[in-house]
């Protein structure tokens, strides 16, 4: 049986059934995506990236080449502490970033199985929105009552500067993210430091 990624016929489609479904979820990204729809501007062309949850990144892989995205070789596999990612990319879209944790001991602290467990891998667990001033977007979006459990992730100035607000909660489990993100000096790549951060700062305590 095929699931509703496999059953998407059009990478338009995609996306508009995956970002729809995270905004349901996900007041933080509701919010952003207002403001944006009514400047006329949209979500989608300030989306850096978005991210998918899985116990199986190469079936998922495997899925979105499909859509014609291409896996990224130039930044090859992400090892991070206790999982791993790949990305893939087409001109045009955002790129999606494909998450699991590693098999067997190595994996059991990551927070990706029991996420995948319980919301399965058929929608964004965040989206990343590329903005130029991190620290004056966490402030804007603070003064309308949006909280985000940690600091930015990453020096000002640095290639990339990363923090995400506090996880929408379902049936008492994290679930959504919102992230915003700030790049310089030409970089597209995720740096495994600044990652791991990241993907901590949405545990729930």
């Amino acid at each position: 049986m095929k699931t509703g990624l496999e059953k998407s016929t059009s990478v338009d489609k995609f996306f508009k059934q995956y970002i729809d479904l995270f905004l349901f979820g996900n007041s933080a990204g509701r919010l952003l995506a207002d403001s944006l729809y009514q400047s006329g501007v949209g979500l989608t062309p300030v989306l850096d990236h978005c991210t998918i949850r899985t116990h199986d990144v190469e079936r998922i892989g495997r899925v979105v080449q499909k859509f014609g995205f291409e896996y990224d070789r130039s930044i090859g596999v992400l090892n991070f502490d206790s999982w791993w990612a790949k990305v893939f990319r087409k001109p045009g879209y955002p790129a999606l970033f494909i998450d699991q944790a590693f098999d067997g001991e190595r994996g059991e602290a990551s927070l990706i199985p029991g996420w995948v467990d319980e919301h399965g891998d058929e929608c964004f667990h965040h989206i990343a929105v590329l903005v130029e001033d991190i620290e004056g977007a966490v402030d804007a979006l603070k003064s309308r009552n949006l909280e985000f459990p940690s600091k930015i992730i990453g020096a000002p100035g640095t290639d990339l500067r990363q923090i995400f607000t506090r996880p929408e909660i379902v049936n008492g489990k994290a679930f959504t993210v919102l992230e915003l993100i700030e790049r310089h000096n030409g970089y597209q790549g995720f740096l495994p430091p600044q990652a791991d951060g990241l993907m901590e700062s949405s545990r729930l305590p």
